[in-house]
C-alpha cells in the first residue's frame, strides 16, 4: 500500500440507514430468525431498533437467553447472508438473502461522487460484519465510490462503532498529528457514540432510522434532513 499523503480530510460513512435503505432485509431476517427459534417476534418498533447496532446487542436487548445467543446470531446470518429466500426488490421473480433486500437511498451516488471529486478520503465504517458489508457495497455500486470498506469482525471481537473507526484508522494510516481530520456520517446513536469515543464529530442523517431526538441526545453536532444536503454539510464542516 502506498504511504498516505497528509493532511487528509477523511469522511467515514455508515452503511445501513445512511447509504442504503436496508430495513426490509434486516427486519425480514430477524423475523425469520425468531420464528426459526420458536420465539415470539418483537414488535415493529423494536424490530426497527435492530438496524444500526451489532446484531448480538439487539438480541440481548430483546432478552435472548444467553445460552441461545450464538444460535440466534448464526441463524440470523444464515438468513441474512446465505440463503436465497426473500424476494429481490430490484429483480422481480428472483430470490436473494436478506442483505440484498436493500436499495441505495436516492441521491447517494451523486453526493458521494461529488465528495470524492472534491478530494475527500471516503471510507465505509459500519457495525455490520465486514464479510457482509463488502458484498453489499459491491452489489449496490458503493465500492467504486469509496476508498475502502471497514466493518465489524465475524467473531464479535470488533463489535462497536468506535472499534470499527479505530480499526479503519489503523489500516488507512490516519495521523491527526500530521494534520489528518475526520468526520463520522451516520444515522443512529451508535454512530454518534462511536464518533465521540474516538474524539470525532458526527454528522447525523435525518433520512435514516434514528428515533425522534436520538441523534441530538447522543451528541451529533448537526443533523441534516435530506440526502441532497450531505456534500454541502461536509464542505461546511471541513471549511472551519
Amino acid at each position: 500500500m502506498t504511504a498516505p499523503t497528509h493532511p487528509r480530510n477523511v469522511v467515514l460513512l455508515d452503511l445501513d440507514g445512511t447509504l442504503t435503505d436496508s430495513a426490509p432485509g434486516i427486519i425480514a431476517s430477524v423475523t425469520k430468525t425468531y420464528q426459526a427459534l420458536g420465539m415470539a417476534v418483537p414488535d415493529d418498533a423494536e424490530l426497527h431498533r435492530f438496524i444500526g447496532p451489532a446484531i448480538i446487542e439487539s438480541f440481548r436487548r430483546n432478552h435472548m437467553p444467553k445460552d441461545r445467543e450464538n444460535e440466534a446470531v448464526d441463524t440470523y446470518r444464515r438468513f441474512y447472508a446465505q440463503e436465497n429466500i426473500f424476494d429481490d426488490p430490484n429483480n422481480p421473480g428472483q430470490k436473494v438473502p436478506g442483505r440484498f433486500v436493500n436499495t441505495l437511498f436516492d441521491g447517494i451516488p451523486e453526493q458521494v461522487r461529488r465528495l470524492r471529486a472534491e478530494g475527500y478520503a471516503l471510507y465505509v465504517a459500519t457495525c455490520k460484519p465486514e464479510y457482509q458489508a463488502v458484498p453489499i457495497c459491491e452489489r449496490f455500486g458503493v465500492t467504486p465510490l469509496v476508498d475502502g470498506v471497514y466493518g465489524a469482525s465475524q467473531d464479535n471481537s470488533r463489535l462497536d462503532k468506535d472499534q470499527v473507526i479505530r480499526y479503519c484508522f489503523e489500516h488507512i494510516g490516519f495521523d491527526a498529528a500530521a494534520g489528518d481530520r475526520a468526520l463520522m456520517v451516520g444515522d443512529r446513536w451508535t454512530d454518534a457514540d462511536g464518533a465521540l469515543a474516538c474524539g470525532l464529530d458526527c454528522l447525523g442523517c435525518g433520512w435514516g432510522y434514528a428515533e425522534p431526538g436520538e441523534l441530538k441526545a447522543h451528541g451529533a453536532y448537526r443533523i441534516i434532513p435530506a440526502v441532497c444536503d450531505l456534500a454541502d454539510a461536509v464542505d461546511e464542516y471541513f471549511a472551519h
